[in-house]
């Protein structure tokens, strides 16, 4: 899946319907479970929220920091596929001051 170093370092965060199917990605892919963040056992199939909730639970336990590489892959209904490849960099917390209410 990956063609240098560099690229083996980044995270996977997929859709998650099942774990099996994970699981599946996991061995096609050769990924390991430190870079493949998965949910579904604690949460479930959240359907279109499984991804932002997955990143959030790897941003929250520190899985993921500043620079890392990080691809996102979903899928739906019939053939509806998508996938993104991100570099992470920590939200920035928001003050009060910077509201233009």
């Amino acid at each position: 899946m990956f063609r240098d170093r560099r690229e083996q370092d980044a995270h996977v965060v997929p859709h998650q319907a099942n774990g099996r199917l994970i699981d599946e990605l996991a061995e096609r892919c050769g990924l390991t479970n430190a870079r493949l963040h998965r949910t579904v056992h604690k949460y479930g199939n959240t359907g279109s929220a499984a991804i932002p909730v997955s990143l959030d639970e790897a941003n929250r336990s520190d899985a993921v920091a500043d620079g890392d590489l990080v691809v996102l892959a979903g899928f739906g209904g019939g053939m509806s596929i998508s996938a993104s490849l991100m570099r992470w960099w920590r939200p920035s917390p928001v003050h009060a001051s910077a509201m233009p209410w």
